[in-house]
């Protein structure tokens, strides 16, 4: 029996590693945000930075691992076997839950996961417990720690509002006082700002962090409660003095306090959120010990009442949990997708936006405006033109390729940093990713981030978000029950078999991840026309990403094309469907693609973009009508196959599968034009064209003749009369297309 335990403890490790990997990549958001948002320095010094924080973080989250032990399950009501499955359960969850937002790249809580699958597998075995029991003494009341369940969870969301509030007021009084081209007057500003910053920085984890360590005896703690006061005044006054003293000397403050609040945050994050990840290991290792310790016997009888005492964790557990976050955090392409979820949705400028609009989102829009406007007309008229000058954000200071400026990254990180220090040192596991995402939201709200033509895609995606979080609440709690069930009926072998799953559902969700990074190449060439300073280095990137969005879609016209023509033939009704999705998912890319290019046409408004500013619009209104002439093609298709009506009739298959393959042909001869810009071979093409139109002219008129023999099917005659009314919209199409493309790149 024992080496039946020993296995379940091994496993719960190594689900613990892959737990630590899910989860920084998930949680790399909450530090790493503000200092890739505002480009304060490489990614790989940003790393350098966290990744120190990170390390020195984990070694002071012993007092955190209680939450584990006794936060929500009562310990004295249980036995091993039941605990154990509670403990696995959990892990196996969490892997997956994790592993499953990273992948769609929207951050999730590791705190409100932990929390919810304890509570969903003590729930699912207290009630196992309670049918079991006899003696009717057994209640929910005495098997979960309900008191203590509802302050973490209220902790959790109550934060959410805090962070929103403080990060929307702070940052409005720090745009007042800085404005938008904050270089200008910093004079004594920078030097309090500052020593608030860093001295924060200091008060919320140098000294409530240390408190944890082992080395701090209960007289140097004493010491430091009784002479904070002092050691905050102090801070203050030297770092204010050495925060002016480096401005006076030509070093960016705001760089160094940005570096800083990284540091501090990753440290916070170690902190608070390492319990999520080997908290519930460490608890299961320690009750292996204590079996063993007592002689192993009967699991099923083994109380587990020493859980109530608190964790002492080995120092050597906590440095190899912060080798491995860091490995993780260095490594992870999911972490990078994550943080691009969070910076894109506080960006200072309109851009390539990754949500789109929703119902709720606009009616919040329109009644904010509305309310808006009405409080302005209580405003004294020159309260608004003073606040007014000081928020013009056409005076922003950005970085290049940055997001958002300094100032409010500064904000970002030492109002987060200290929000969740001192959940920390109350021992309230606040949801690291809940505090850093509405801190961001509500200093971009407060910046004027969220403007008229950005603003609905936002709210949409922050309601996106929240939703998520809600969903990994209700997600975590059912299938940690569901789970936990499994384990207890199933034992061994049921434990070995979700083993499996979780270690296939990784690899999957890796090459996954590889193939959405290959498809979002273009990301790259769109930050570099962002970025670009002149008109003249914009053209040459928006012709680049116009000519690669039309390459991109007639390849996929082609290929959809030939699926819809060949599933309608041979009746192959999966693929049709296939088609069908594809022709769906093309057009939020094509979408997606055109709103990046009208954005980047605007970085270069002059009078030659006004001229072309017509050519593109035709250009993208072809690829769009390309879709259209597919959807269209596909939809009778599918409904035809689908309904088992009659087949195509043979005499009709061959004579349109060869203008079929023409209409292929001349799709990939169109792609080749624009990929060589050989635009002079375009009056051949349009030569060719005409008379393929004319030849799909014909195949129409014989089959309207066969229309009027009684027998033909009127049916599947429909479909087909559609097919060729369709190929022929797609060959007017190509030529629209090449001709708008041959004047957008036409040289004046």
């Amino acid at each position: 029996m024992e080496t039946i335990y020993l296995g379940f403890v091994i496993f719960l490790f190594v689900l613990a590693i892959f737990d630590l990997m899910v989860g920084v990549s998930n949680d790399a958001v909450n530090f790493l945000n503000s200092a890739v948002g505002a480009k304060t320095a490489s990614f790989k010094v940003i790393i350098i930075v966290a990744a120190i924080g990170v390390f020195l973080g984990a070694t002071m989250s012993n007092g955190m691992m209680d939450i584990a032990r006794h936060g929500i399950v009562l310990p004295e009501h249980y036995y091993m076997d039941e605990v154990m499955c509670i403990f696995l359960a959990v892990m196996i969850t969490d892997v997956i839950l994790l592993d499953i937002f990273n992948s769609l790249g929207l951050p999730t809580s590791t705190t409100v996961s932990m929390v919810f699958e304890l509570l969903g597998a003590a729930f699912a075995m207290s009630m196992v417990k309670i049918a079991n029991d006899v003696t009717g003494e057994l209640s929910l009341l005495n098997l979960l720690n309900t008191e203590k369940a509802l302050s973490v969870i209220i902790a959790i969301f109550v934060s959410v509002a805090i962070a929103f509030v403080f990060g929307t007021v702070i940052q409005f009084i720090a745009r007042l006082f800085f404005s938008f081209n904050y270089k200008k007057g910093l004079g004594w500003k920078i030097g309090i700002f500052g020593g608030l910053a860093v001295t924060a920085i200091v008060y919320f984890l140098l000294i409530n962090g240390v408190k944890g360590l082992t080395i701090m005896t209960a007289e140097r703690k004493q010491w430091i409660d009784d002479n904070t006061l002092l050691i905050v005044g102090v801070c203050f006054v030297s770092f204010t003095v050495i925060m002016q003293v480096l401005h006076w000397l030509k070093v960016n403050v705001f760089k160094v306090i940005v570096l800083l609040g990284t540091f501090a945050l990753a440290m916070a994050f170690a902190g608070n959120d390492l319990v999520n990840f080997i908290g519930v290991p460490l608890a299961g290792y320690d009750t292996f010990m204590h079996y063993t310790a007592a002689g192993g016997g009967d699991p099923s009888s083994f109380s587990v009442a020493f859980l109530n005492s608190s964790a002492k964790t080995p120092t050597l557990f906590l440095v190899i949990a912060g080798a491995i976050m860091v490995y993780a955090l260095a490594t992870s392409r999911k972490a990078r997708n994550v943080i691009k979820t969070s910076v894109d949705l506080s960006k200072q400028e309109s851009g390539d936006e990754m949500f789109g609009s929703s119902r709720v989102a606009r009616s919040l829009v329109r009644n904010t405006v509305n309310v808006f406007n009405s409080v302005l007309k209580v405003i004294p008229a020159g309260v608004r033109q003073w606040v007014d000058k000081r928020m013009n954000s056409d005076d922003v200071i950005l970085e290049k390729g940055a997001a958002f400026d300094m100032v409010r990254a500064s904000v970002s990180l030492v109002l987060a940093g200290a929000l969740i220090a001192l959940g920390t040192s109350l021992t309230l596991p606040l949801s690291t990713t809940y505090v850093t995402f509405m801190v961001a939201m509500g200093t971009s709200l407060a910046d004027r981030a969220w403007g008229r033509e950005s603003a609905v895609y936002r709210i949409t995606g922050v309601i996106s978000v929240i939703g998520g979080w809600f969903i990994t609440a209700g997600a975590a709690f059912i299938a940690a029950g569901v789970v936990v069930l499994a384990l207890y009926y199933g034992g061994i072998v049921m434990a070995i078999v979700l083993m499996a799953l979780v270690v296939f559902l990784l690899i999957k969700s890796g090459k996954m991840l590889k193939k959405k990074t290959q498809r979002s190449a273009d990301d790259d060439l769109f930050d570099k026309m962002i970025s670009a300073k002149t008109k003249e280095e914009v053209w040459p990137l928006l012709q680049q990403h116009v000519k690669m969005t039309e390459d991109t879609n007639l390849q996929f016209v082609a290929d959809a094309y030939g699926k819809i023509t060949n599933g309608f033939i041979k009746e192959d009704l999966r693929e049709l469907r296939h088609a069908s999705n594809a022709i769906k998912e093309a057009k939020k890319m094509l979408k997606k693609s055109r709103r990046k290019e009208l954005i980047c046409l605007r970085r270069a408004v002059d009078q030659t973009a006004i001229e072309k500013n017509t050519w593109l619009h035709l250009g993208i209104n072809s690829c769009q009508q390309l879709n259209y002439c597919l959807r269209r093609l596909c939809e009778p298709c599918e409904e035809h196959v689908d309904n088992n009506f009659e087949s195509l009739p043979q005499e009709c298959v061959k004579e349109f599968v060869p203008l079929r393959d023409n209409v292929v042909y001349m799709i990939d001869r169109a792609k080749e034009i624009i990929d060589t810009a050989d635009y002079a071979s375009i009056n051949e093409f349009r030569v060719e064209a005409s008379k393929l139109k004319a030849s799909f002219s014909e195949l129409r008129n014989k089959q309207l003749d066969r229309l009027r023999i009684a027998d033909t099917n009127i049916a599947v005659s429909y479909v087909y009369l559609n097919m060729i009314q369709e190929s022929e919209e797609m060959i007017s199409q190509l030529r629209h297309l090449l001709r708008a493309v041959d004047k957008f790149n036409a040289q004046d």
